[in-house]
Formats: structure tokens, C-alpha cells, sequence
């Protein structure tokens, strides 16, 4: 009964994103369909307002500009199993900047001082998708197992301290036979 349950759980997360991916086009043009004219908009008991953008329109557009691509990556990092998804997190990390900064639009600078914190989350993220490359390459096309390495190693040196303790084995019998 698990395996049906575990099956049927996956289908519909598997179709719900299928969806969310299907609508995205949609839900990028609904700014083309609100009203160009008012200052705030009412839906579903909400309130929208224009943000300090010229009307409600204008400023859904720029939210979606930001939330379409920043959910489509959302969702490719997700479910990417490749070794460099973690790659992902730098575009996800410039388009949440953006659209935070896009909603919090006071300040009337869009898309221009995001870059410095770009720039901090690449900082973390590149070393790691490249020190995940370097392992990788050198088990895959090099053929260097580290952990095969580090056992051969660890073999090397008990054998190495057995040797030595042979030798002081040797030397205290053969002070002993001269002794006697």
C-alpha cells in the first residue's frame, strides 16, 4: 500500500509542477489585463497597489518580470540532478534581489546595485560546484579514487609500523642472545 501511496504522491507533485511550468506564460501576461488606470486593484478580498509605480499594471509587470523566471529556476534547481545544479543559485540569487528590490520600490532603483550581492552569493557558490567538478574529473576521467587512495594509504602506514616494531622485535632478541 506504501508504494501506491508513494507512486500516486509523486504523480501529483510531478503534475502540479508540470502545471505550474504549463501556466507560466499566462501568469507572466496578466499584467496586460488588469486595469492601466487605477492605483490599486481588489481581488479575492486583497489589496493591490501601484507601489509608487505609475498605476497597478505597471507594477505587476515588473513583479512578474521577476517572480516567472525566479519560479521556472526555483523549480529547475529542484529537480535537477546533474552535479553542477548547484550552479542554479546564482541566477535564483540575482532575480530574488531584483524582485525584492522591485518590491520594495521607494527607493526608485530597480536592477542596479543587485549585483554586489550577486556577487557575494557567486563567491560561495562557485568554489563548491567547482571543487565538486574536481572531484568528479579526477574519479571519472582520471580514474583517482580518493577514498581507494586514502585506504591504500592508511594500509601503507600499518604496514610501515609493523615493519618497524619487526625490527625492534629483532634487535631486543638479538641483545638478549648476546646477553646470554
Amino acid at each position: 500500500m506504501s508504494d501506491k501511496n508513494k507512486i500516486r504522491r509523486k504523480l501529483v507533485i510531478e503534475g502540479l509542477i508540470t502545471l505550474i511550468i504549463a501556466i507560466t506564460p499566462i501568469i507572466h501576461y496578466c499584467w496586460k489585463y488588469m486595469p492601466s488606470d487605477g492605483t490599486e486593484l481588489n481581488f479575492l478580498g486583497i489589496t493591490f497597489s501601484n507601489n509608487g509605480f505609475s498605476d497597478v499594471s505597471s507594477a505587476f509587470y515588473y513583479y512578474l518580470l521577476k517572480i516567472t523566471p525566479l519560479l521556472l529556476l526555483v523549480i529547475w534547481f529542484a529537480t535537477c540532478k546533474h552535479w553542477w545544479y548547484h550552479a542554479i543559485l546564482i541566477p535564483i540569487a540575482m532575480y530574488s534581489f531584483q524582485l525584492f528590490s522591485v518590491l520594495t520600490y521607494e527607493s526608485q532603483i530597480i536592477d542596479e546595485n543587485e549585483i554586489l550581492y550577486v556577487i557575494a552569493v557567486t563567491m560561495v557558490v562557485v568554489p563548491v560546484v567547482y571543487f565538486i567538478r574536481v572531484k568528479l574529473v579526477d574519479k571519472h576521467v582520471h580514474g583517482i579514487d580518493l577514498d581507494a587512495m586514502d585506504t591504500e594509504l592508511q594500509i601503507l602506514k600499518e604496514k610501515e609500523e609493523l615493519r618497524k616494531e619487526r625490527e625492534k622485535l629483532e634487535q631486543r632478541q638479538q641483545t638478549l642472545s648476546k646477553k646470554m
